[in-house]
């Protein structure tokens, strides 16, 4: 029995997804629904592959049979989690994704028993979105146990993957989305902003509807949660304009143009940016009796981190070494998780008293 199979393997991030796989000596399944770029994969990677699309209920099946895990990379999540998580269910085989979707780890979170039943890990969100930021959560739950608010917010460099831009686009008109009292609430674009330290100075940020927002509440239980992206002035103001676009920004005809420009133009980040790039990733949490803990991360470049945070997580998975049931990074494997990835550091602030009466988080128009 093979160690994992990678669906969508021949795409931007599961292309080094395999890489990462392959150099540490597992056995890896590749497969996708382009028959074409799945068997040249194969050939230069030295490895099996299978051809199916998640419509095709039987070869989905008798491929994951021959898996311990699949480490699921073809997106939108949002339409191909569903049936991959079918399939897992069916034949008992652990699934781990890389979305960023908050409907997708909401709708997986309401299958745990079936997941415990069968035997089998669910744990979406093996990659930059949100190993780090839920590692971090995580963290900052232990030094702060009273905390009942928590922001978390990145500065990422470097560009985004055809399939990430993909998303993007689908989600344009969708609006924000934050944690209050546990439950996940819709909030306009750019609903809140403030300015953070992520590590290298002070940053202007705004709110974004994250998968923290989803995950951070089942790792740490804490019942509100926002997350920000550093953001500079304009693209604040352009994000808070494009709220009355809403309409235009759902359009279908829209959307079916800008994906095809995506398609055209974009390929994600190059090796050397990849290299070359760090990401700043920020946490902070208040307690009602008055404290406030901050921590932070410094990681390599977004997708240089996914390539090895999912494989690291699939491994363990493999193994046996996850609970059974919906999981998230953390939840499964600990805060300090992300500090077994190379290139990884992590640094705290000293917890501070705070006005109690200071209002918590960002700013809103």
């Amino acid at each position: 029995m093979a160690d994992l199979l990678v669906y969508g393997s021949y795409g931007y991030t599961g292309s080094l997804v395999v890489d990462e796989a392959v150099e540490r000596g597992l056995d890896v399944l590749l497969a996708g629904r382009d028959r074409n770029a799945v068997e040249n994969q194969a050939i230069r990677q030295n490895c099996d592959e299978r051809v199916f699309s998640l419509d095709e209920r039987r070869l989905v099946d008798l491929a994951l049979e021959e898996v311990e895990a699949v480490v699921h990379c073809a997106g939108p999540f949002e339409e191909t989690a569903d049936p991959m998580v079918e399939g897992c269910l069916r034949t008992g085989t652990h699934y781990l994704d890389i979305t960023g979707e908050i409907p997708v780890f909401e709708r997986l979170a309401t299958r745990d028993g079936e997941a415990e039943n069968a035997g089998i890990t669910v744990l979406p969100g093996a990659g930059f979105d949100v190993v780090p930021t839920d590692c971090l959560a995580a963290h900052l739950a232990d030094r702060l146990p009273d905390a009942d608010r928590l922001s978390l917010g990145f500065q990422a460099s470097g560009g985004m993957s055809r399939g990430t831009a993909r998303t993007t686009v689908r989600n344009l008109g969708d609006g924000g989305a934050v944690r209050r009292d546990g439950r996940i609430e819709s909030v306009p674009t750019a609903w809140r902003t403030r300015r953070i330290d992520f590590g290298n100075g002070e940053r202007s940020a705004m709110t974004i509807p994250w998968g923290d927002v989803a995950t951070a509440y089942h790792t740490t239980g804490i019942g509100s949660v926002e997350v920000y992206a550093a953001a500079p002035g304009w693209a604040v103001t352009a994000a808070r304009f494009g709220r009355y676009l809403g309409p235009l920004a759902r359009s279908s005809v829209l959307k079916s143009l800008l994906e095809s420009l995506v398609d055209a133009r974009v390929e994600g980040p190059t090796e050397a940016e990849r290299r070359e790039s760090r990401n700043y990733v920020w946490g902070e949490v208040e307690s009602g009796a008055g404290e406030r803990a901050v921590s932070r991360l410094v990681t390599p470049e977004a997708y240089r981190l996914t390539r090895r945070t999912a494989v690291e997580i699939a491994e363990r998975v493999a193994d046996g070494d996850a609970p059974e049931g919906f999981q998230t990074p953390a939840g499964a494997f600990g805060p300090d998780l992300i500090l077994d990835v190379e290139g990884v550091e992590r640094t705290d602030d000293p917890t501070e008293a705070v006005d109690t009466d200071e209002t918590a988080g960002g700013t809103e128009p």
